[in-house]
């Protein structure tokens, strides 16, 4: 590594080499004169806020008409007067270029062999607003965004512990990306922390642009499973809660979801809302939300069962299955009417909001009532399609409705193929699949497997805050007992 030259002219030189002063339009540098010693201060726009550095600049100029300080080393001046920025120092030249493209700005002094560091950093960005994937009827309106000092300032204002650690990071050779590791550290497991820390200093790569989940693929080791093996969040009150449970929390740079680790199937089931309702209507709330989730996965499977085998229906429930043969084999109705959900779905997404109500209006129409009237699709399968398709919805994790789907589509073409074996087979296949399932050499369906009665209790039951004086076991946390339970 280049010691910091001592000669700004040779900073200058190097600079135009290295990030491409005089060429990046971006790339600035200011050179003046303090105390009768060349300055230089080098930044990148848009990173910076100007108001600092002008508030900087006016200051370390001023020194030259105050004849108290004319006796002074500026070294000392920077280091004393400018009481109220974090001030640093480095010693090499990659250290130097590496905060400067950070956001930072560094002072090169004619002479000196080490460079001052001042945090200035004012990324471009939005102000913190609910996530639209996790709103909640009452609660805060907060959510993270694209910028990871305000977030994890968010936590901290909700966890005003000393004991909480920011440990930050930076990963990829060209993208430099911010990574913070974030716990409790007299909660957190210590050696699942250090996995997490080696996992992470083991990313080899020129950038991770898709951040989280670039992330996550580097340190989960590039799985091919579609289930979420880490929980994601944007809402703060959420990270706090995971963090005084003993997780441990991965917060990325220009991305505003949060990473959870380590996770389970049934974290990816919960929900902030549960939590801010009366604990009876919290658990009548999760209880709707499993049992949409369960219709998501097994509705269609089941009613294609009973529709190629009546005989397995009971006389009162006689009414299920189609009335009409249509043109088309019922599964292959199924098949084609949930993927052209997916079709509007990704449709939605990508649709500019003055169209959305357009195209949903086309759609309804033509996936719906044509589609029934040319006998492309029976009236049944469009309602079941329906309910399974909001019970997707309802799931909230995102990430987990998509591998939901997966399931299903899986469990209708295992029916369709082999019937009652066929549904019995591929829900055995998926069960076996998920219980082999570990991140972290954590169970993925911790509760229910390996059974723990207390978690699958605190699961199935939405517990008043008071009773839930024990943190989860799966964290293996150091200290067992929340903080309500000391005497």
């Amino acid at each position: 590594m280049k010691k910091i030259y001592r000669d700004v002219k040779d900073v200058e030189k190097y600079m135009k080499q290295r990030i491409g002063l005089e060429k990046s339009f971006d790339v600035g540098v200011r050179h003046f004169i303090v105390l009768n010693k060349k300055l230089q201060l080098y930044f990148v726009n848009g990173l910076i806020d100007s108001i600092i550095i002008s508030r900087i600049l006016e200051e370390l100029v001023s020194l030259n008409n105050d004849e108290r300080h004319n006796k002074r080393d500026v070294v000392d001046v920077i280091e004393n007067r400018l009481i109220h920025e974090q001030v640093s120092r480095v010693e090499t030249m990659d250290e130097a270029v590496d905060q400067i493209l950070t956001g930072l700005i560094a002072i090169f002094i004619d002479g000196q062999k080490y460079a001052f560091i001042i945090d200035v950093r004012n990324y471009p960005g939005r102000n913190p607003e609910e996530p639209d994937t996790e709103r909640v009827i009452r609660g805060s309106r907060d959510g993270y965004t694209e910028n990871i000092i305000e977030n994890t300032g968010l936590t901290r204002r909700r966890i005003k512990d000393e004991r909480l650690r920011n440990e930050m990071f930076a990963i990829g050779e060209r993208s430099k990306t911010d990574v913070c590791i974030s716990y409790i550290e007299d909660i957190a497991n210590d050696s699942f922390i250090d996995v997490v820390k080696q996992k992470i200093n083991e990313i080899d790569t020129d950038g991770i642009p898709m951040a989280d989940k670039t992330l996550e693929e580097f340190i989960l080791g590039g799985k091919w499973s579609p289930f979420p093996m880490v929980r994601y969040t944007e809402r703060p009150d959420v990270v706090a809660r995971h963090l005084m449970d003993g997780h441990v929390v991965v917060f990325v740079d220009t991305s505003p979801t949060v990473i959870i680790l380590p996770t389970t199937y049934f974290n990816c089931l919960e929900h902030a809302e549960e939590y801010r309702q009366a604990p009876a209507a919290g658990t009548f709330i999760r209880w709707i939300r499993l049992f949409a989730v369960l219709g998501s996965l097994f509705l269609l499977p089941l009613w294609l069962l009973f529709a190629m085998e009546p005989s397995l229906l009971p006389p009162e429930l006689s009414f299920i299955g189609p009335k009409e043969e249509g043109n088309v084999p019922i599964a292959l109705q199924i098949i084609l009417a949930d993927i052209g959900v997916e079709f509007l779905r990704m449709a939605a997404v990508h649709t500019p909001t003055p169209l959305a109500t357009a195209m949903g209006l086309i759609a309804a129409v033509l996936i719906g009532q044509i589609a029934v009237d040319v006998g492309l699709l029976s009236s049944e399968v469009i309602l079941y399609v329906a309910i399974s398709t909001i019970g997707s919805y309802v799931t909230p994790s995102y990430e987990l409705s998509i591998a939901n789907k997966i399931v299903k589509l899986f469990l209708v073409i295992t029916t369709a193929l082999f019937g009652v074996s066929g549904f019995m087979i591929g829900t055995l296949l998926v069960l076996i699949y998920l219980v082999r399932l570990k991140a972290f050499k954590t169970p993925y369906m911790w509760p229910f497997i390996p059974f723990d009665l207390r978690g699958m209790w605190h699961f199935i039951m939405r517990l008043p805050v008071p009773l839930l004086n024990i943190r989860p076991e799966i964290v293996h946390p150091k200290n067992q007992f929340s903080q309500s339970n000391k005497k």
